[in-house]
């Protein structure tokens, strides 16, 4: 029997890898000489960077940049030297959960860190890019990623605009002369899974500003200053679209990639998927493995283990799931291809005691066991 696992992390007690070797212990317990095979899943989201970097043999990275509150913080990326690959999340260096009270300000938070972290990369031999982009604290059209790497966004007077949304406000002219030079042969692939415009009633600053600390009186001058922007940008940019699905995420930068850096937008599981090889893996599978922390409906919208799921179906494989809970409403997952799903906890307890990571790991490996000896089951 040739088994497959690629299931998600649980967030905060395991990683994919380590979900996936717990499994595999599980199994072998039933067929000692099966071929189980762990492979890596991750949706663009938390957990990504660990995920891709664990399953591809790479190491992580820390660098000191500037945080969205224009304080220095620590970034973590991971580097894949054999592909030259350099995988992020944006909410590293400018993420939601880095400020706290006054900070969380869309007129002053940037996201200068994220380019920053590029710039890093590419000091140290990477020329391409995964980076996941939600969870920003940001609305700055992604002006402070591209001042970092060296774009002069301009005020009428010459003089770079300030952080934040502000910029947009102030910004009158772009000028390109000083980007650092191996820009133009990187590739940016961006992890993004929602299709918002860069302005209007469904843009970034309408949809998500509240949530980052924006007034209505705030939201409505900043949807025009990103207006400004764009228009400006366009200008520049030809090719560059501020209607496109996606150009309004985290705040902008999925406006600024595409126009900028020539980065393509790819729903998150669709890209992990794809880098990791999964399809080839699954091909010849006898049967196949995922999941996640939580099953639950929103699951069944699309998330990683419903990815692995669909491409499991297109060979025909039967898919089974483990999660550390499953809601009542999860048996949606079961129509959009996991056969049957099985929650891991096997007594009650509490949630410390559940995400500790060595009793995860054995209720992970016993329930992948007890799933198993079914298989065995002759009727």
């Amino acid at each position: 029997m040739k088994a497959v696992i690629a299931i998600d992390s649980f967030k905060g007690s395991l990683t994919s890898v380590e979900a996936g070797d717990a499994i595999k212990c599980g199994i072998h317990r039933v067929f000692p000489d099966a071929e189980v095979l762990v492979r890596p899943l991750a949706d663009g989201g938390e957990g990504t960077v660990e995920a891709l970097v664990e399953g591809l043999g790479g190491s992580l990275r820390d660098v000191e940049v500037t945080g969205p509150a224009g304080k220095k913080v620590t970034a973590t990326y991971g580097i894949v030297k054999d592909e030259r690959l350099a995988v992020m999340e944006m909410s590293q260096a400018a993420g939601i959960t880095l400020v706290s009270g006054d900070e969380r300000n869309p007129l002053h938070t940037t996201t200068y860190g994220v380019g920053e972290m590029i710039v890093d990369a590419i000091k140290n031999g990477c020329l391409n890019f995964i980076i996941g982009i939600g969870g920003s604290a940001t609305n700055d059209g992604g002006i402070g990623m591209l001042q970092a790497l060296g774009f002069g966004m301009l005020d009428e007077y010459g003089k770079n605009v300030p952080y934040g949304a502000k910029g947009a406000e102030l910004l009158a002219r772009i000028s390109d002369e000083n980007v650092i030079p191996e820009l133009s042969e990187c590739t940016f692939n961006i992890a993004c899974d929602v299709t918002n415009p860069l302005c209007g009633t469904l843009g970034c600053s309408a949809v998500y500003g509240p949530q980052k600390g924006a007034t209505a009186e705030m939201v409505e001058v900043m949807d025009g200053w990103l207006e400004n922007y764009a228009k400006i940008t366009e200008g520049k940019f030809s090719h560059a679209d501020q209607n496109a699905a996606g150009a309004g995420a985290a705040g902008g930068l999925g406006f600024a990639f595409p126009a900028y850096l020539n980065g393509k937008l790819r729903p998150g599981i669709e890209l992990i998927l794809e880098k990791t090889g999964l399809e080839e893996y699954i091909k010849d599978a006898d049967i196949v493995i995922t999941g996640e922390g939580r099953l639950d409906f929103q699951t069944a919208m699309g998330k990683a283990p419903i990815g692995v799921a669909k491409l499991a179906k297109k060979y025909q494989k039967p898919v089974l799931a483990f999660a550390g809970s499953v809601t009542k409403d999860a048996d949606e997952c079961n129509k959009q291809g996991i056969d049957a799903f099985f929650p891991i906890l096997r007594r009650i307890c509490t949630l410390d005691e559940a995400m500790d990571k060595e009793s995860a790991k054995q209720n992970m490996s016993d329930a992948a066991e007890q799933a198993f000896r079914m298989l065995k089951i002759k009727i």
